[in-house]
């Protein structure tokens, strides 16, 4: 099951049977007018009713998930706290909110730069969820700096801020006819981190289909939503690729 429907995300989520997703991973509009195919002021929403979007998508959201599900949402600075407290609102539990350092950001003239995004990481169930230590941890200083002998030998889990660049216009792995895209590292970290091979993970933004992609990759079961249906077709045609390239990988039996 790789499948991208087309529609609203509201209402898409709601034909999701509850209880059956283990991951959500979300990239939502920011509300900071980019133009995704409708004009930039569609992404610039009166504060409040952006707000409500927000509460509504990321309760349906929430109601898929199974008991031991995840819900992973990257969003603007703008509106973090908002994001936070809709989650919370949703019944979720917080664990993390992880700063991605995203390396070529973004150079502001009377602000800092902006450099980072906010990413909340919560739980339906405060205790029952998928954490995978082996896909998270990463080399110690007290390993690759001093030499520790009492160093653990698998490292230790990921810090709390990630740096990872973000997928600029001239990369290889960038998709065009998408303005934007999230890098297949960020979302490999993600998906292997908080789900199982066989788990269904949804991604109500779609987009140019990155979590599909890494789905396939790492043996996940993929449902993406995209508003757009020319978004939606870049997004399968992406995923159906990763399919090919993928069963090309599996040696005959």
């Amino acid at each position: 099951m790789n499948t991208v429907t087309t529609g609203d995300c509201i209402e898409q989520l709601a034909a999701i049977p509850a209880g059956s997703v283990n991951l959500v991973v979300a990239d939502p509009p920011y509300n900071i007018g980019i133009d995704y195919g409708n004009g930039s002021r569609a992404d610039r929403l009166p504060d409040a009713a952006y707000i409500e979007w927000t509460r509504q998508w990321i309760a349906a959201a929430a109601r898929t998930l199974a008991v031991d599900g995840t819900m992973f949402v990257i969003c603007g600075q703008e509106y973090a706290g908002d994001h936070q407290i809709a989650m919370r609102d949703a019944g979720l539990h917080w664990r993390n909110t992880v700063t991605w350092v995203e390396t070529f950001g973004v150079n502001c003239r009377r602000k800092f730069n902006r450099t980072s995004r906010p990413m909340h990481y919560f739980t339906k169930h405060p205790r029952r969820f998928t954490f995978n230590v082996e896909s998270l941890n990463t080399p110690s200083a007290r390993q690759t700096k001093y030499g520790d002998k009492r160093a653990s030998l698998t490292g230790k889990v990921l810090d709390d801020v990630w740096t990872i660049s973000r997928v600029c216009g001239t990369f290889r792995e960038r998709v065009q006819g998408v303005p934007t895209q999230l890098p297949l590292t960020l979302v490999r970290r993600i998906v292997s981190g908080m789900s199982r091979p066989g788990d269904l993970v949804v991604d109500p933004f779609t987009g140019s289909g990155t979590t599909g992609v890494v789905c396939v990759e790492t043996g996940r079961l993929f449902h993406g939503i995209e508003l757009r249906e020319e978004y939606a077709a870049i997004a399968r045609a992406r995923v159906e690729a990763a399919v090919i390239i993928s069963n090309e990988a599996t040696p005959c039996a």
